[in-house]
């Protein structure tokens, strides 16, 4: 078949409008958009299972992030226990050495930052405890009567 004859039959003049339409100010090109929906159809499943994976991504993320939470309120916890009991024998009136006031020190610090960084955390139940514990180091160093 002829150039020719492609035009006679009308499918050559279709071929030339399709190649040569614009439309001012807007340029539309219709191969463009012809590939666009025969690339959709084609990757129809391939896109299906990136979004499968894309919403199996954000639960994972989900579950990391609720995990590291637990992690760090548990971790929290721990910091307050240690508060908690380092009080406790300061209140049966078990003495301790300087070094073992500035570790608990330096665990209030880390209590106390966590509690900062974290508002909805419960963090009132060692208030007590944390005021105690510096009330009593900074007497024992006034006085100078560690262990």
């Amino acid at each position: 078949m002829s150039i020719l004859e492609l035009f006679a039959s009308g499918s050559g003049l279709l071929f030339l409008v399709l190649s040569l339409v614009e439309i001012a100010p807007i340029k539309v090109n219709p191969w463009s958009a012809i590939a666009r929906a025969l690339g959709s159809v084609i990757n129809r499943d391939v896109i299906a299972r990136l979004d499968d994976i894309s919403r199996m991504q954000k639960d994972t993320r989900q579950r990391l992030d609720d995990h590291i939470r637990l992690d760090d309120e548990r971790d929290a916890d721990m910091h307050r226990a240690k508060i908690l009991r380092f009080n406790n024998e300061l209140l049966r009136d078990i003495p301790h050495t300087r070094e073992e006031f500035i570790e608990i020190l330096a665990e209030i610090d880390g209590y106390e930052a966590f509690c900062r960084a974290h508002p909805d955390y419960q963090n009132n139940r060692a208030v007590h405890a944390v005021a105690n514990i510096k009330r009593v180091y900074a007497e024992r160093l006034e006085k100078r009567d560690f262990l």
